[in-house]
C-alpha cells in the first residue's frame, strides 16, 4: 500500500504499455456504451444521475490528488496548482454537470475533448500502473471527456460557431493569467515556459516561444475539426 502512493515510486511510465493501452480501451469502450444506452439516459432520473456520477468522480479525483499531494510532501506552487488546461476543463466540467450550464459547455466541449484527448495519448506521467497517480491521471482525463459527450448525446447541447471564437479568448485570457504565474512561481503551467521532458505534440511545433503561435493555429484547427460534425444543425432546445 505504500508504494501504491509513493510520490518517489521509481517505476515510471512507459507510453503505449499494456496498461496505457488498456486505459485507452476502456476510454473508447465508454464512449461507445455512452452513445448505445444514450436514450434511455436521457430520462430524467437517469440523466440526473449520470451527470452527478460524473461531477462526483471528477470531485473525487481532484480532491484525492491534492490530499496526495501535501500527504507526500510534494505540493508546491510552481507545480501543482490546478492550472494545467484539463485541470481547468475538470472544474469547468464539474459545474457543467450540476449546474447544466450552456456556456461552460460551449468552452468545455473544445478544451475537454482537445486537452484530455492529448493528455490521454502522450501522457505527461511519472507513474506507472499500478500506482495511484496513474489510476488518478486516467481516470480523470477520461472522465472529463465523457462527461463532455454525455452532455452531446444525453443532454443533447450543441456547440456553435460562435463557440469556437469564445474558447479562443478563453484559452488566450488564460495565457495572459498563467504567464505571470509562471514568472512568479517559477512553474510551466500549460507549458508556456518551456516544453514537457515527454513527447507531445510540441515537439514538432517549432522552438520555444514559436511554438505557443503554432499551438493558437492547431488549437484552431483542431476546434474547427471538432465543430464539424455540427455545422449547420440546428442548436436543441430545452
Amino acid at each position: 500500500m505504500t508504494s501504491f502512493f509513493d510520490a518517489y515510486n521509481p517505476n515510471s511510465f512507459s507510453a503505449y504499455s499494456a496498461t496505457h493501452i488498456a486505459a485507452l480501451v476502456v476510454l473508447i469502450t465508454g464512449v461507445v456504451l455512452l452513445f448505445v444506452f444514450r436514450e434511455g439516459l436521457r430520462r430524467e432520473r437517469a440523466s440526473l444521475l449520470g451527470r452527478y456520477m460524473l461531477a462526483g468522480i471528477l470531485v473525487v479525483c481532484e480532491v484525492s490528488l491534492n490530499v496526495w499531494y501535501v500527504a507526500e510532501g510534494v505540493y508546491s506552487v510552481k507545480d501543482t496548482l490546478p492550472l494545467e488546461l484539463c485541470s481547468i476543463s475538470l472544474y469547468l466540467s464539474v459545474f457543467m454537470l450540476i449546474f447544466r450550464n450552456r456556456l461552460l459547455f460551449q468552452i468545455v466541449y473544445f478544451t475537454g475533448i482537445g486537452g484530455a484527448l492529448q493528455a490521454l495519448l502522450t501522457p505527461v506521467l511519472g507513474y506507472a500502473f499500478p500506482h495511484y497517480r496513474f489510476i488518478e491521471f486516467f481516470i480523470a482525463h477520461i472522465t472529463i471527456i465523457w462527461a463532455v459527450l454525455f452532455m452531446v448525446w444525453v443532454e443533447r447541447f450543441r456547440p456553435t460557431f460562435k463557440s469556437i471564437g469564445i474558447t479562443m479568448v478563453f484559452l488566450n485570457v488564460m495565457l495572459v493569467i498563467l504567464v505571470g504565474v509562471n514568472y512568479i512561481t517559477g512553474g510551466n503551467y500549460m507549458f508556456l515556459a518551456r516544453k514537457p521532458d515527454t513527447a507531445s505534440l510540441l515537439d514538432v511545433l517549432g522552438p520555444y516561444p514559436w511554438y505557443l503561435l503554432s499551438l493558437e493555429a492547431v488549437a484552431l484547427v483542431l476546434f474547427l475539426l471538432l465543430y464539424a460534425p455540427f455545422a449547420g444543425r440546428r442548436r436543441s432546445v430545452d
